[in-house]
């Protein structure tokens, strides 16, 4: 039976997924991180996903060390991955992230990158391939529910590439950790959602210390 496919981000409390567009696509290197954009950037970034840094399981995930908070988080965020058997990404997204990410990528699954750019499979230590799709959104979708056998296919992002699936009526579920913290501007999520085509159904509700968890499942209106 094929599973799910879901999206599952942190947002702030004005709807914002991002800071204001990243300042370069050099973002990380080294010699940018004394740029006044870069470190106003990564301030809000760090401040919009403050929930997920201390859990254990991220913590072991990218293997940052021993030790982190256990609890209702912790379990969701471990709910996340380990429904997960493959993701679907943007080009943007992949193209920070490549950057960021360490040696061994947090995924641990294929990825299916989005892209008009022509490129071989790319291999990470401990599982995760990159895989590089030119011909649209619902071929990159066929192919990591195909990987992906009976888990679930995770929309990973970025914000355009999300917005796109759920226009197309390709998204089955997804989750919100909405943060106690205000951007004023950035990547809004839902700009330019087609809600004469989109239904919700909310599915479950709950607050942590530090956000709150909302699900819903996506119909057709």
């Amino acid at each position: 039976m094929a599973g799910k496919v879901f999206f599952s981000v942190s947002m702030s409390l004005d709807g914002f997924i991002a800071p204001e567009s990243a300042p370069g696509e050099d973002l990380f290197a080294p010699e940018r991180q004394g740029d006044p954009q870069v470190q106003r950037w990564m301030a809000q970034w760090m401040e919009l996903q403050q929930w997920i840094f201390p859990l254990r399981y991220f913590r072991e995930r990218l293997k940052l060390g021993e030790g982190g908070e256990e609890g209702r988080d912790n379990d969701i965020a471990r709910e996340t991955f380990e429904r997960t058997g493959a993701s679907v990404m943007g080009k943007r997204m992949f193209d920070l992230g490549e950057q960021s990410w360490p040696e061994e990528a947090p995924f641990h699954t294929p990825v299916f990158v989005v892209t008009h750019t022509k490129r071989d499979p790319w291999e990470r230590p401990g599982g995760t391939t990159f895989h590089f799709v030119n011909d649209g959104i619902e071929h990159a979708l066929d192919r990591a529910r195909e990987a992906a056998g009976d888990r679930d296919v995770r929309i990973a992002g970025g914000g355009a590439t999300i917005l796109e699936h759920l226009n197309a009526g390709l998204i089955d579920e997804f989750s919100i950790a909405l943060a106690p913290v205000l951007f004023g501007s950035g990547t809004r999520l839902f700009d330019g959602v087609d809600a004469s085509r989109v239904a919700l159904e909310p599915i479950r509700s709950e607050s942590s210390s530090r956000v709150t968890h909302l699900t819903y499942a996506v119909h057709p209106r």
